[in-house]
């Protein structure tokens, strides 16, 4: 009996994997053109801009590079739901909206997160590799540098 409803189990298993293949998220593939008025406004240097590339844009922009799983269902919504929360959490596609506050902010939680070892998420590492410290140390002095055009802006406005 048990032997039977394992089977059946595993049968049910291989149908709904069939099904959800045909289950496809948008997406999410806008082209380079959207983050660079983030980096012409932030000026990385081109070392900076690799990581970034490699590392962040993926998730924290409107044009994610796929890799071949992500069409392969449960993966490709998987990868589909990292890109949503990425972008909610921080969108450099949508620098230009950004009050010069949020923009700071950004950038101040950006630095938080990379020295905490937060970012890039480990399922993302666990594939496409971590951050170096020196890689950490540039986007770091990068990222602490491009706020102070914002906190001089703050500062300007607020008087």
């Amino acid at each position: 009996m048990l032997k039977r409803i394992l089977k059946i189990l595993g049968y049910l298993g291989i149908v709904a994997l069939i099904v959800i293949q045909f289950i496809r998220p948008e997406k999410n593939e806008a082209g380079y053109e959207a983050f660079k008025a983030f980096e012409t406004e932030t000026k990385p240097s081109d070392k900076v801009v690799g990581i970034l590339k490699n590392n962040c844009y993926d998730c924290h922009s409107n044009h994610t590079n796929y890799p071949w799983y992500a069409e392969v269902a449960p993966f490709s919504l998987w990868l589909d739901d990292h890109v949503r929360h990425g972008k909610g959490d921080f969108n450099v596609s949508e620098w230009d909206s950004y009050s010069i506050k949020k923009k700071d902010h950004k950038l101040e939680e950006l630095i938080e997160e990379v020295e905490e070892g937060n970012m890039p998420l480990d399922s993302y590492t666990w594939i496409h590799g971590d951050l170096s410290e020196d890689d950490k140390k540039l986007l770091i002095q990068w990222a602490t540098l491009a706020r102070l055009q914002y906190k001089n802006q703050l500062e300007v406005s607020s008087k």
